[in-house]
């Protein structure tokens, strides 16, 4: 059986991190748009990485599982910074939280990022344990396009 893969730390692939999710959002692209613009590199895997804590990470990435034919991975925060910039969430939260996106099929690989420490990433790993990893969609073979908005030609 396929399992999950953890890891704490950098990891080559196509990221939407915080600056650039601003930059996104601030000239109008979507999620979907991202993935149709770096979908030509075929990389391995595609993610959220940062900007948000598991929470806010889900509308993502769940329009990013719909559209990707790549694996997913996230590492999200552990919430987001408090006033003196720490992180609060416990780690039993944002195990919680990932677990649910694997169950709901939205990832293939997790991992921690800011605020996250050696516990989060053990609930994480005890959350998607016996969770099967994303399946990729198979999409019809059709033109992907992409400027502020995504483009799919029809045949």
């Amino acid at each position: 059986m396929a399992r999950f893969v953890l890891v704490h730390g950098a990891f080559a692939g196509a990221w939407i991190w915080e600056p650039l999710m601003e930059r996104l959002k601030t000239a109008g692209h979507s999620v979907e748009a991202f993935t149709y613009m770096v979908r030509h590199a075929r990389p391995l895997t595609i993610g959220l990485n940062c900007a948000f804590g598991a929470d806010l990470m889900r509308p993502y990435l769940k329009e990013m599982a719909h559209v990707a034919d790549s694996l997913i991975m996230a590492y999200p925060n552990a919430g987001l910074p408090n006033d003196l910039g720490a992180y609060d969430e416990q780690p039993h939260t944002t195990g919680s939280l990932v677990g649910d996106w694997a169950k709901d099929g939205l990832v293939n690989v997790v991992g921690g990022c800011c605020g996250t420490t050696p516990p989060h990433i053990a609930a994480m790993a005890a959350a998607v344990k016996d969770v099967a990893p994303r399946v990729l969609p198979d999409h019809a073979a059709v033109t992907r396009l992409t400027g502020l908005d995504p483009f799919v030609m029809a045949a």
